[in-house]
């Protein structure tokens, strides 16, 4: 039997999906986060490695990771240690337990928020109204500061309620409320250093602006292969008030060049909260000069030259980014503060798993009792089934973090699905006077004025609860649309052939 148009849309979409949510069945442990100036990191051990063997012995998960490095440090003696990720191998010595944080190997590129894995959340607002790119300012110098806390598992984001109020989500994966708190509510400070004279601190203090978005003092200048591939250079231009100006002018006139005569030999360290995240040359030219423009220089690399690209123009905003706004510029008040058991979130997620397609069989034996039709059966649970990959494979794609809500969204679309598969059986079997086609455009209709309807109740809720329910709200939307435009039609091409 030939397959119709429709029928190779779902099946072409079906396929995306699975490559989007990549199953994996690797075993090991995963590098979430690593101290830095421990001895594993200076060996090469990097956040995302996954962790094959250690001392020999095979690592499987989490549990073979403790049992191993816990029996290897009863005495408290120094230890070599020997570790075998997917890329390396890393030896280093040291009389303590390695200083990394570890996880599961995900099994796929499907990512589930805090509700599902655990740690802590805080819903936080500023002490005063600021406006959307103020927020964004906030969202963006609040997320250096965890990556300098050591932290890899955050999201930050901006959101908003339905009165305009501005807050900021934060999500910290493996802490507690109380660590959470802890770090927010400090405030933090920006300082950039020549040896250890501070020069200028971040801020409207002693920065007056930063060039962003202007290619004629912001951008990519070259780039070029480097060894294992290759490397890209940026600069912008930040604008120093006239005391700093002055300051950074006494301080570089008593400095000499290094040994390319190009820049000097001390460079500008940035800090924030007292720990170095960056560190930027100063070229000949600055020496003494009480300048109140500085170009800043970087770099960024890549496997390729859009990988290089990109991480040039990344490393350029988070740059522009913490010169332009240094420490927090507001106090924060954290309005929610929660907790969520990671023990809880698995069971859950197998729970409802389990729940999810009990359901859809069920409904598909109703189906046929009711309707007395094992290929209609057989269609609906397909197109069930296909809705729930395709719902997963879009989530994957977009990389959202399905948590509760999401959930909560998924269950619903599959809900309404059967709902909507319904009125297409009812309306394929009604008054023969009608074409089979007649009979299934006119269930299209009611299904699209449904979708419709759907979608408007749904874009206020996005932003309803301060952003709190945006799962709830995306998974849904990207459910009913997917059915629309995608698995209703090809359901209502199965029963076309079935009733034809």
């Amino acid at each position: 039997m030939k397959i119709g148009f429709r029928l190779w849309v779902l099946i072409i979409v079906l396929a995306l999906s699975i490559l989007a949510i990549s199953p994996s069945f690797k075993t090991g442990v995963l590098v979430t986060s690593i101290e830095k100036n421990s001895s594993s990191f200076e060996a090469g051990l990097r956040q995302g490695e996954v962790i094959k063997q250690i001392n020999g012995k095979e690592i499987m998960g989490v549990e073979d990771y403790s049992t191993v490095v816990n029996d290897l440090f009863t005495d408290g003696k120094e230890k070599r240690i020997d570790i075998v990720t997917e890329e390396n191998s890393i030896t280093f010595l040291t009389n303590q337990t390695p200083q990394i944080t570890v996880s599961e190997v995900p099994n796929s590129k499907i990512q589930t928020g805090l509700d599902l894995r655990g740690g802590a959340r805080a819903l936080v607002k500023p002490d005063v109204p600021i406006t959307d790119d103020q927020l964004q300012d906030l969202v963006a110098i609040s997320r250096n500061r965890f990556n300098v806390y050591g932290l890899s598992d955050v999201n930050i984001k901006g959101v908003s309620d339905l009165s305009g109020d501005s807050f900021m989500l934060v999500e910290v994966a493996g802490a507690t409320p109380k660590d959470l708190e802890q770090l927010i509510s400090q405030q933090g400070k920006f300082e950039a250093k020549v040896g250890n004279i501070t020069v200028f601190e971040g801020g409207n203090k002693d920065i007056s602006d930063v060039c962003r978005n202007d290619a004629t003092c912001s951008g990519i200048r070259e780039c070029f292969a480097a060894q294992g591939g290759y490397a890209c250079n940026f600069a912008f231009v930040i604008y120093l008030r006239e005391e700093a100006a002055q300051k950074h002018a006494n301080i570089t006139s008593q400095l000499s060049l290094d040994d390319t005569g190009k820049y000097l030999n001390e460079s500008l360290y940035l800090y924030v909260d007292g720990t170095e995240v960056d560190s930027l040359l100063i070229g000949s030219s600055l020496r003494g000069q009480a300048t109140t423009e500085i170009q800043i220089q970087g770099s960024g690399t890549g496997a390729t030259r859009e990988d290089a690209i990109k991480d040039a123009r990344a490393n350029m905003n988070r740059l522009q980014t913490i010169l332009l706004t240094g420490s927090l510029p507001y106090k924060l008040e954290i309005v929610k503060l929660d907790t969520i058991s990671p023990v809880l979130g698995q069971e859950f997620i197998h729970s409802i798993l389990i729940a999810a397609v009990s359901a859809i069989v069920v409904v598909s034996l109703v189906i046929f009792v009711r309707y007395r039709r094992i290929k209609a059966s057989l269609a609906l649970l397909l197109t069930s089934f296909s809705e729930l990959i395709i719902i997963l494979g879009v989530a994957a794609m977009i990389r959202w973090n399905l948590d509760l809500p999401s959930i909560a969204g998924i269950l619903a679309t599959i809900g309404t699905g059967v709902d909507q598969q319904i009125i297409i059986l009812d309306e394929a079997g009604r008054s023969k006077q009608l074409s089979i086609k007649e009979r299934i455009k006119r269930a299209s209709g009611i299904i699209l004025s449904a979708y419709l309807t759907l979608v408007a109740a749904m874009i206020p809720l996005y932003w309803a609860g301060a952003g709190l329910f945006k799962g709830f709200a995306l998974t849904t939307i990207i459910g009913v649309t997917a059915g629309v435009l995608i698995t209703r039609p090809a359901f209502a091409e199965m029963i076309r052939r079935v009733e034809g």
